[in-house]
């Protein structure tokens, strides 16, 4: 098994709160999945600052480590951090550069498993239970410490991934494509965001109904996302691996099973080294569960 799943106890130490979706036990179901699965898991490390401060303003990360270190509470309406969050996100970002970086050395795949979740934060603004934008992070690692002139990031969460595509937005050579419901939160992901500057034309958005099947889904998959990818040619292909697209997820409305996941992922081989996979959303546990194992599986292969 040429691949690893990044992990550490802090990731189900983050805690937004009773109640809340991005609750620890996501982080337990998909240990599980891995585990399961035989994969080898190595530990997450934290991330620089300067790795965080390619995508992220500093006075930003300065804000949210004190705001953690302060005992924590509510950055906005729904992304809610204690003491442990900020050290749990450093290891998120961290675990992504692993797992870019052991791509990066001829493995075939590799995931990881961190919390919080990152796609939804912009470089100066937390949202969406998201702090520090571990994909774009791995993303910039890449490109400026590995050297990779093209970097893409394929984002399938069920939710656009406003904070990459803002991050990314004149960056002519990462390409963001993302698979999303729409209109949906965060209410951004229309076909005409395309990027602006010398990055138009490095965005790619395929927003989906509300009711979207996994034909639709896969159907919209191969005829737009997978050959952006392919025409762009990236050294390194990253994916954003949300999980909400499932048809038992609670906060969203599209259509797909687990079988979905390891589809796209087996179909994304060829495409640039990898995929690297980067934990986002995901609600409903079994279908978490699942989903991970399944896409867990694919990488292996």
């Amino acid at each position: 098994m040429t691949m690893t799943c990044y992990m550490h106890q802090q990731f189900e130490q983050h805690d937004p709160g009773h109640g809340h979706p991005e609750r620890p036990q996501r982080y337990a179901s998909v240990r599980r999945a891995a585990i399961a699965a035989g994969a080898p898991v190595a530990e997450a490390k934290p991330a620089s600052r300067e790795a965080l401060e390619r995508v992220h303003a500093p006075a930003y990360l300065d804000l949210v480590e004190r705001f953690c270190a302060e005992g924590g509470g509510a950055l906005d309406a729904d992304t809610v951090v204690g003491e442990v969050s900020w050290p749990a996100a450093l290891r998120a970002a961290g675990g992504a550069i692993a797992a870019a970086e052991e791509v990066a050395n001829g493995a075939s795949g590799a995931f990881s498993f961190g919390r919080p979740p990152g796609h939804h934060a912009e470089p100066a603004r937390a949202m969406g239970f998201c702090i520090v934008n571990s994909a774009a992070v791995a993303a910039a690692h890449a490109r400026d410490v590995l050297g990779m002139d093209r970097v893409a990031v394929l984002d399938w969460d069920a939710h656009h991934g406003n904070g990459t595509q803002a991050i990314f937005w004149t960056d002519p050579s990462v390409l963001y494509v993302s698979l999303h419901q729409f209109p949906f939160y965060p209410g951004t992901g229309a076909a005409s965001e395309r990027g602006e500057g010398d990055g138009a034309g490095a965005t790619v958005n395929v927003p989906l109904r509300a009711g979207a099947s996994q034909a639709e889904f896969l159907a919209a998959f191969r005829g737009q996302a997978l050959p952006a990818l392919r025409d762009f040619d990236p050294g390194l292909l990253l994916v954003s691996a949300g999980f909400d697209a499932h048809a038992a997820d609670p906060l969203c409305q599209l259509g797909l099973r687990a079988d979905a996941f390891a589809t796209m992922t087996r179909e994304l081989r060829g495409t640039g080294a990898g995929p690297v996979m980067v934990l986002e959303g995901g609600y409903d546990l079994t279908a978490l569960r699942e989903s991970v194992a399944a896409t867990v599986a694919a990488l292996a292969e």
